[in-house]
């Protein structure tokens, strides 16, 4: 399995966003986005120890876990990194508030599992079809499923960017776990709402599936058509794709 991660700050001051994909030595891949929330850089920390904790959580995983075994995994160690937060949040004046949005997914072979909490987003990508694996935990969303706006409308609602869920905000939050299967030649991308809220998911499956492009390269042509398109928020984006090829998925670690 190949893997490639990317951000770009776009046009905040600080980039709140925090990524980490590497194959671990159980022999898992773990791939995580955070998107962080709150003032004084409360966001930066947040989405900071959200990946962190995630990923320090996993690494011990004994290899070979059934199915249900690795999705309470998966979801054992998001909730504890909601715990850190929050505990960090209630003690600290500075960090009062923060929280951040996280998209991780754990993945045995082929098959694995997404969890999520807020808008950061998976989808999974076979040539042009793209489809969305999470549900986003917003106000604009509840309004769309609920028919008071169309999805046009969703695109320039002025609150968008409000989450109704998210990591480290509350003592408790519940965390949406999906199975999913990535057979030879999908791709599973991860990605912030910088990309999200600026590309349609036709613009982002017409990159994505050019055969002409390295997955490093698709990576790069997503960030600077987000930056074109206006790059106002920070843009994180992780792909994943299924080969033969046992020597890639090492990762970067952290970004």
């Amino acid at each position: 399995m190949k893997v490639v991660h990317r951000t770009d700050i776009g046009r905040r001051a600080v980039n709140e966003d925090r990524s980490w994909a590497q194959r671990l030595e159980n022999g898992y891949m773990l791939a995580i986005i955070a998107d962080g929330m709150g003032g004084h850089q409360a966001g930066e920390v947040a989405s900071r120890i959200a990946v962190e904790t995630v990923a320090e959580r996993l690494m011990p995983l004994a290899p070979g876990l059934t199915g249900p075994a690795c999705a309470e995994a998966l979801r054992e160690a998001i909730l504890h990194a909601n715990n850190v937060i929050y505990e960090m949040a209630s003690q600290d004046e500075r960090y009062h508030n923060m929280g951040t949005t996280i998209v991780a997914v754990l993945l045995n072979g082929e098959n694995g599992f997404v969890g999520h909490i807020g808008d950061s987003r998976a989808y999974n990508i076979n040539d042009t079809v793209i489809r969305q694996l999470t549900d986003d935990h917003s106000l604009v969303n509840e309004l769309l499923k609920s028919g008071q706006i169309s999805l046009e409308e969703s695109r320039r609602h002025p609150r968008r960017n409000v989450v109704i869920r998210a990591l480290g905000t509350d003592a408790e939050v519940e965390v949406d776990i999906n199975p999913i299967q990535l057979e030879q030649g999908e791709i599973l991308l991860l990605c912030s709402d910088g990309l999200s809220d600026l590309m349609t998911d036709e613009e982002i499956a017409a990159i994505v599936s050019l055969p002409s492009l390295s997955l490093e390269e698709k990576a790069e042509r997503l960030l600077r058509d987000a930056l074109q398109a206006g790059g106002e928020d920070n843009i994180t984006v992780v792909l994943l794709e299924q080969t033969d090829d046992a020597d890639n998925g090492i990762g970067k670690g952290v970004e």
